[in-house]
């Protein structure tokens, strides 16, 4: 991974060398209770993950009365405008939440959705801006967030590589630190869709750190992305299965963004230290000694006889006798003493 450029969020690196950054998305799972996206920030905290995300929808300022539900979930919500409406908070309640997670040791992240959401996000102190895959081809925000100068972290789950080629220029003429999510715009995403190959593809053509944005629903693609050497991995999180919401078919509950959290780091830890097997074995000469087999007599057998495979097993432990895997070495070698079935031969029982 020589050659890709790490960046910082919040004093954390990120990047080749740097632990992946687990991302907990709540996006509209909080259903527009404040005390629910609350509840959401101490769950992903307790879960371990590094960074809570929410979306910032204005509703005047993203949408109109004809945008179309893209499935039909809410019985409350006459059009998509109205739901976007039920989901905003103020900025007082924004920052306050921005707050909460800080002093959970979460780093808070938001997406913006329209230019005046961006404004707020600044207002309240986000380190970075999380773009949704929606947002690729908008570039008045693009354009509106570039001003402030902080990191990219691009989600390009329905952009072709040209308008992500485009985008990722402009970002880089304007020299804003970047990262890209592979990310899949289906919900949830099935395995063969879940684009793994693109991490590679990403790191390889544009030379940034690369991530997961996972709709997949459980914890599997997350694991194999950071095996594949992602710097990011985001995931929605829900706290029951059995909640409301267009978003909890696509998430793992906080109880699996624990294990996820853990898997993150164990693979960490492995991928860290490179195994050197003559060494290992080595180091396990005791354990060989007790596990593998010496050779044996397999019947009654007299002084001067020449030993064949006929005549020999193998048994535990390999330090009583002659190590199986020297069978070739013995073979046609006599006796200097009868030796009775069962019994090990050693060195000092063959004439050599």
């Amino acid at each position: 991974m020589t050659g890709i450029q790490p960046i910082e969020i919040a004093g954390r690196k990120v990047g080749p060398g740097a632990p992946c950054l687990l991302i907990g998305e709540v996006a509209q799972a909080h259903d527009g209770s404040l005390g629910m996206a609350h509840a959401f920030i101490d769950a992903i905290a307790a879960a371990g993950a590094d960074v809570v995300k929410f979306q910032t929808h204005i509703a005047h300022a993203e949408s109109s009365a004809q945008e179309p539900f893209r499935i039909r979930f809410s019985q409350q919500d006459e059009t998509r405008f109205d739901y976007w409406k039920r989901m905003e908070f103020s900025e007082e309640q924004w920052a306050g939440l921005a707050q909460h997670a800080r002093d959970k040791g979460l780093i808070f992240l938001s997406s913006p959705f329209s230019e005046e959401a961006a404004d707020l996000l600044q207002r309240i102190g986000v380190p970075a801006w999380k773009i949704a895959s929606g947002e690729v081809n908008n570039p008045l925000l693009f354009e509106h967030i570039a001003r402030t100068g902080l990191p990219i972290l691009l989600s390009t789950g329905m952009s072709s590589l040209e308008e992500i080629d485009q985008v990722v220029a402009w970002i880089k003429q304007r020299r804003l630190p970047l990262a890209i999510f592979q990310c899949t715009s289906k919900y949830p995403s099935p395995p063969e869709a879940l684009g793994l190959n693109m991490l590679a593809v990403f790191r390889q053509r544009y030379g940034v750190p690369v991530g997961l944005s996972d709709h997949s629903g459980a914890i599997y693609a997350g694991l194999a992305a950071v095996t594949l050497g992602a710097s990011l991995l985001e995931v929605h999180v829900t706290l029951s299965r059995e909640t409301f919401g267009p978003d909890v078919p696509v998430s793992v509950t906080s109880a699996e963004l624990r294990q996820l959290a853990d898997g993150i780091r164990f693979i960490k830890r492995a991928l860290a230290k490179p195994l050197d097997k003559d060494s290992a074995a080595r180091e396990m000469q005791p354990m060989r000694q007790t596990f593998n087999k010496a050779l044996v007599a397999k019947r009654n057998l007299k002084a001067g006889q020449r030993l064949t495979r006929d005549d020999l097993t193998a048994r535990k432990p390999a330090s009583a006798g002659i190590p199986a895997q020297r069978l070739e070495e013995v073979l046609d070698m006599p006796l200097k003493r009868n030796l009775a079935a069962g019994e090990f031969i050693t060195e000092v029982d063959l004439d050599s």
